[in-house]
């Protein structure tokens, strides 16, 4: 079962795309879950035989849960010796490690954790296994229910909201950019272009945000532990609002070196299905960073919150026609303001400067977006 997000802790499969014997490759969808976010497609990332179907529709299970076995086409390396897991309680001649916070929190809620299987650093008890002890157990999927349920959506968006603002320091940028040359590139860019393959000028938001992670490269990461995790690639989470209620923000792969085109394409797809519920697995798991914008809402300034365990999330407003100064003068100008929101422990407000300075440069070079 995968992690879709620092809010899931399980999931229901709900149907599989693939059965016993049948072949499989890379990328194939061979499963069907539900989560908070609404039914997500599950994808393999090996190439074999799908040998053993090992939990069964309807089935609620926790994250990490083996779903199938599948057969690889190539003989693998012999595995490396799996140590047996730590047991749930006291290891004999030791004891259970708990973190001050775990145990303030277990005392609360009347838990012993010397009973729970800690995930921490030498198998310690850390707060989230406290809290996943004390949640109640996913209810059973009811008949002919909706493909998302926007209360539970809501709910997982709180619990990692509330869990942003107490474990991530904080701190915020805002600048404001001038849009002229990279509108007035897009118009020309657009006119060349078929209808359907014109360019909005979020993509090329996101593109700039994507490239100016090369120079600041922090910010694209996540924080696992006490350490920032540096990405391997910069995968870009869109905020897209839904139509029932709710949020997703799945990852567009590698926008830094995707042309714009391509981006566009891609960022279509991706809201086509989000709103259609035919998100997969990895587009959920992978977002490195989050670009979020409010424009559309008439919203000037969004300072948006990090959603863990990402480091940095960058907000854009609408579009606004103000007085702004160029070489001496005073003339109107198409403004918005790019805003970010980033963990202390990753970055400092000097790179985060850095990066928003990285961005306004890459709008005024809008030819450097291609």
């Amino acid at each position: 079962m995968p992690i879709l997000g620092a809010d899931m802790t399980a999931g229901t499969l709900i149907a599989w795309r693939k059965q016993p014997g049948e072949r499989l490759a890379r990328g194939d969808i061979i499963a069907e879950v539900e989560t908070d976010k609404g039914l997500i497609d599950v994808e393999v990332f090996v190439g074999g035989v799908l040998e053993r179907i090992v939990v069964p529709p309807g089935a609620t299970v926790p994250t990490g849960t083996v779903l199938a076995v599948i057969r690889e086409d190539t003989p693998a390396a012999p595995p490396p010796a799996v140590m047996p897991a730590p047991p749930a309680g006291p290891v004999s001649g030791g004891r259970v490690r708990v973190s001050p916070l775990a145990r303030k929190l277990a005392d609360r809620l009347g838990i012993d954790p010397t009973t729970l299987r800690g995930t921490g650093t030498g198998g310690a008890v850390t707060r989230e296994d406290v809290e996943r002890a004390a949640a109640p157990p996913p209810a059973p999927p009811a008949p002919g229910r909706a493909r998302m349920d926007v209360a539970r959506m809501r709910q997982s968006i709180a619990a990692a909201m509330a869990r942003s603002k107490r474990e991530i320091p904080h701190y915020y940028l805002a600048h404001t950019v001038d849009l002229h040359r990279t509108l007035t590139w897009l118009a020309d860019e657009n006119a060349r272009r078929p209808v359907t393959e014109r360019l909005l000028y979020g993509v090329a938001l996101i593109k700039a945000v994507a490239l100016a992670l090369r120079e600041v490269p922090e910010l694209n990461g996540l924080w696992r532990g006490d350490r920032l995790e540096p990405a391997g690639g910069v995968h870009v989470g869109v905020a897209i609002s839904l139509r029932g209620g709710g949020l997703v923000s799945p990852a567009l792969h590698d926008a830094d070196r995707q042309p714009l085109g391509d981006l566009m394409r891609a960022f279509r797809d991706l809201v086509q299905r989000a709103r259609s519920g035919g998100l997969r697995s990895s587009e959920l798991a992978d977002p490195t960073i989050t670009v979020t914008s409010l424009g559309e809402q008439g919203v000037e300034t969004v300072f948006p919150i990090v959603y863990p365990p990402q480091v940095a999330i960058v907000g854009f407003g609408r579009i606004v026609e103000r007085p702004w100064v160029v070489d001496g003068a005073i003339v109107a100008r198409r403004l918005v303001t790019a805003t970010l929101s980033a963990d202390h422990r990753a970055s400092d407000g000097h790179r985060g400067g850095l990066f928003l300075a990285a961005v306004e440069r890459l709008l005024q070079a809008p030819e450097r977006l291609g």
